[in-house]
């Protein structure tokens, strides 16, 4: 073998093997909860988010510009060197080998970062929610429950937020829900506005974590209906839940129990959204019986919302106009509809005394 090629192989096999830890480890939720995501994450995380927090700008935004040019001009000189026929024997087998060692890397700082979060103890579990299904009765009275709260909600004055109020706020609704149950613990808050927030919006996001930085991004561009609700479920991120239903859920319990009126408000309506659309496919019927028992508030606001996602992005405005079952199956996600009913399904769970009581005399 030609010396030459060694460290480079060395390189190779150091993170092929290291690669491969980190996917068996995954298979082991109760070791992933314990050893990362209750070990070395809660402490890693926390880290990030105290140097994140010490610039005013998007951090993790910033080190992804920096990733893509980096890219950028990789691809530029190889593009360069094939122009100009200076491609050597060596660099027929040097590139390929690099190419290999720089995406293993990346895959490998993601999953220690934050991607092992994706293989933890389920969160429902966790916090001791039940997965009992319900039946098409049970899930219109879910709908009349959360119409009923946003009836109540409706009335109150709403507020403008900076990025800035809205981690205050969110902060102050973790630590109230942080005196029932330490899951809810978070130090060190860092929340940002995306650098960009109109192609984020173009593409259809609302907010993500960053695991460069630890940095929950939110798209203060949305509806401010949406805010403080995508704000909570952001830092359910930063906490470690990985999957999306999960982090509606974290982000619903937080929010719902808030102080602030609006983001009590932001909770339901998000919810009930999703709640909606379930039952627009399930049960058309009594859809259109509980869209008529929402208050004028509450319809001015999801007009807003479509208006917002048709300007922006007409596949979200699909999801806003209830009726994306088919573009669903389209894309990739042939289950249809039943890929979101995690959230409803748990919500109904959290709420089903309440619902009992309501079916009472």
């Amino acid at each position: 073998m030609n010396p030459i090629h060694k460290p480079l192989l060395r390189r190779l096999l150091l993170l092929l093997g290291s690669s491969a830890l980190v996917y068996v480890f995954g298979f082991f939720p109760r070791l992933a909860e314990a050893v990362y995501s209750e070990g070395f994450y809660r402490l890693s995380s926390v880290v990030q988010r105290f140097i994140s927090s010490l610039v005013p700008f998007a951090l993790g935004d910033f080190l992804y510009l920096l990733l893509i040019l980096y890219v950028i001009l990789a691809l530029y000189r190889f593009y360069k060197k094939i122009a100009q026929k200076r491609l050597k024997q060596n660099d027929r087998f040097h590139i390929p080998i690099q190419v290999l060692n720089f995406l293993l890397l990346l895959y490998l700082l993601f999953k220690i970062l934050w991607g092992l979060n994706y293989s933890r103890i389920p969160i429902a579990r966790q916090l001791g929610i039940s997965n009992e299904k319900y039946d098409t009765k049970e899930l219109a009275l879910l709908g009349r429950y959360f119409i009923a709260q946003l009836n109540q909600l409706q009335h109150l004055k709403r507020g403008t937020y900076t990025t800035a109020q809205l981690e205050t706020e969110a902060k102050l609704a973790y630590d109230k829900m942080r005196r029932k149950n330490p899951f809810f613990h978070y130090p060190s808050p860092a929340v940002k506005p995306v650098l960009n927030s109109w192609v984020v919006t173009k593409i259809g996001i609302e907010g993500y974590y960053n695991p460069l930085s630890g940095e929950a991004n939110i798209n203060m561009r949305l509806p401010e209906t949406s805010l403080p609700f995508v704000t909570c479920h952001e830092i359910a991120h930063q906490l470690g839940v990985a999957r999306e239903d999960e982090a509606n859920l974290v982000g619903y319990l937080v929010a719902i129990n808030s102080e602030n009126p609006d983001f009590r408000y932001s909770a339901a309506y998000n919810m009930l959204k999703s709640i909606l659309f379930e039952i627009r496919i399930k049960s058309p019927e009594d859809y259109e019986q509980l869209y008529k028992t929402l208050n004028p508030v509450t319809l001015k606001d999801i007009q807003n919302d479509r208006d917002f996602w048709q300007k922006y992005n007409s596949d979200m405005y699909l999801y806003f106009g209830l009726a994306f079952d088919r573009f669903l199956k389209l894309n990739n996600q042939p289950k249809g509809t039943d890929s979101y009913q995690d959230i409803v399904l748990w919500l109904y769970n959290l709420h089903k005394t309440a619902l009992h009581k309501m079916q009472q005399p």
